[in-house]
């Protein structure tokens, strides 16, 4: 798969580098600054640009495979919140 670079200010790594470790910790990801918002918002509008994938007829088994090859051996204890249940 094709390489794409998201840019982050060192501020917003800081922020990012707290609500992670916050979800690494407690097992919920929630908000507790506006700022943590709005740097996943300033990541999304830069992925909302990266390809066009997103409009593509067959987006969803597009997912289904990028998920799949994101998570392969992977191995964790992390809880499934909710499965999509993915048609082919």
């Amino acid at each position: 798969m094709d390489e794409v670079s998201i840019k982050l200010s060192e501020d917003e790594v800081i922020v990012l580098f707290e609500l992670f470790e916050r979800f690494g910790d407690k097992g919920k990801l929630y908000f507790v600054h506006p700022a943590e918002y709005i740097a996943l918002m300033n990541i999304s509008a830069q992925i909302d640009k990266s390809t066009p994938a997103m409009f593509s007829g067959n987006y969803r088994e597009i997912l289904y495979e990028a998920r799949e090859r994101v998570a392969e051996g992977f191995e964790s204890d992390f809880l499934e919140i909710e499965k999509e249940q993915i048609e082919k």
